[in-house]
């Protein structure tokens, strides 16, 4: 009866279709391990969370807040990236708090695109990174993100084969879902051919603190000059477990923080004042929960390799993100990945997301999320092998 052509523009959330899967297998009463959806199940630090029971209290903060987010927090956020990267950004034009960084991403694509505008992503990718583009009337050429690939090299080589030339590259290290990691020198080459060829680039900055084996990931911000070409986006969702809270930040460019922050003036209230006051004292308490939490991932993941390792199935341990993104087997190859992935909750109890997911490039893929204990991570594996040995 009604025709939406944005909706339209979407293909089927592939997701849906192994969460329903799930949520019939434990209606039937079955055990099911989900190692799908990225969702922390660490519970939020004490400190943090004793600070928002205290300022919910408050009736002063019941009110609206600032749709760009309150002084305090801003200025927070950019004593963290003093502190952590040595970047200086003005609170005042070079940040804004937003409503989870998918919330922002998306709100900056709407302030940015013009229909018929092209933008590089990665590939795969996590979904919001090409579709909030597309949600906002823009088109999306994909860069493959393969192991042993140049990134650089092949953005270059996609950005001089698209016509009208790209107006936005939008980058993700670490990625998801690949975990692919990058250097200094690769975001510094990246803001000088921004430069060169007028492109605005936006770094998904999510996975800052879980890293291991000694892996330190540099901002995008570091780069000389990136403050010109583009901005960065980090959450707390991650590296403090805040995920339901939905606190997120834009940093960089004071042009492009400057047309987030009007379209937000337009769309939003900012989040409830206890949420930013208590995020406040997550970015300037102690950071020894930030450290202990990557830790908890770095075990779990140790226990995932080793547990596929007995299973036959051999995986290099990533140095960053929540993520394990494993090669389907061989022998499993031909399934294509939503038919594995429906195989592995079937016969092991286990979910993982298909690689077709993030898009055609993650086909011949699994994506395992870090978000159960050991013990059922390692209950995981065991169902795994018992499926492969049948």
């Amino acid at each position: 009866m009604y025709e939406f052509k944005r909706i339209k523009r979407l293909p089927p959330y592939v997701f849906a279709i192994v969460n329903a899967l799930k949520m019939e297998a434990r209606r039937k009463g079955e055990d099911i391990i989900d190692l799908g959806m990225g969702n922390p199940d660490l519970p939020t630090p004490d400190h943090i969370i004793e600070k928002l029971v205290e300022a919910a209290r408050n009736p002063k903060n019941h009110r609206y807040s600032a749709s760009k987010g309150i002084t305090q927090l801003r200025l927070a956020i950019c004593e963290w990236y003093k502190r952590r990267f040595d970047v200086d950004l003005d609170p005042e034009t070079e940040a804004v708090i937003t409503i989870g960084s998918k919330e922002g991403l998306s709100h900056l694509a709407y302030a940015m695109i013009e229909p018929g505008d092209l933008v590089l992503t990665p590939a795969p990718a996590y979904p919001i990174h090409p579709y909030s583009f597309i949600l906002a009337g823009g088109d999306v050429r994909s860069i493959p993100v393969l192991k042993g690939a140049d990134f650089f090299k092949s953005m270059e080589e996609e950005f001089k084969a698209a016509w009208p030339r790209p107006k936005i590259l939008l980058i993700n290290f670490p990625h998801n879902p690949t975990t692919t990691l990058t250097d200094l020198d690769f975001f510094q080459k990246v803001v000088d051919f921004a430069k060169e060829n007028n492109v605005i680039v936006l770094h998904d900055f999510a996975y800052a603190d879980l890293t291991f084996d000694g892996y330190q990931p540099p901002s995008f911000l570091q780069a000389q000059g990136a403050k010109d070409v583009g901005v960065e986006f980090f959450s707390l969702t991650k590296s403090y477990s805040m995920a339901g809270w939905r606190v997120g930040f834009c940093c960089g460019n004071r042009e492009l923080v400057g047309a987030l922050t009007t379209i937000k003036s337009y769309l939003d209230y900012g989040m409830f004042q206890p949420i930013q006051i208590a995020s406040i004292i997550a970015l300037r308490g102690d950071q020894t929960c930030v450290r202990d939490i990557a830790k908890v991932y770095e075990t779990r993941r140790n226990v995932l390799i080793q547990g596929l390792k007995n299973a036959g199935w051999i995986i290099e341990p990533p140095k960053a993100t929540m993520f394990v993104w494993a090669e389907i087997p061989e022998p499993f190859k031909k399934m294509g990945s939503l038919e594995f992935t429906k195989f592995l909750l079937k016969t092991a109890g286990v979910v993982v997301s298909p690689g077709i997911g993030f898009g055609p490039a993650g086909e011949g893929f699994v994506r395992f999320a870090l978000v159960e204990n050991e013990h059922r991570i390692r209950q995981a594996t065991r169902g795994i092998k018992k499926a492969f040995n049948k």
